[in-house]
């Protein structure tokens, strides 16, 4: 699977890319350059990115799953202490 952005994403990313290049390398970098910098960036480090979020969401999801116990729980067989004490 190949990761893609949105044409406005990758638009914001390109002009982000030729500024860090103005500012810390002193030197430029043109539309085709930066863009293929990008495409590169998608490629190969992308996937990292990608799975990591994926597994931080996994345990997100199993830690409010392992909860919904406790969250919903109710209390089983309440009928009769319940009613013990409206009789009292």
């Amino acid at each position: 699977m190949s990761i893609e952005i949105s044409r406005e994403a990758t638009t914001a990313a390109i002009t982000s890319i030729q500024r860090y290049f103005e500012e810390n390398m002193d030197e430029e970098i043109g539309n085709l350059g930066a863009g293929a910098l990008l495409g590169f960036f998608l490629k190969e480090i992308g996937p990292v990115v990608y799975n990591q979020a994926v597994a931080d969401v996994q345990s997100r999801m199993q830690a409010i799953v392992m909860e919904l116990d406790i969250e919903i729980h109710e209390a089983e067989f309440q009928y009769w202490q319940s009613s013990a004490r409206k009789r009292k």
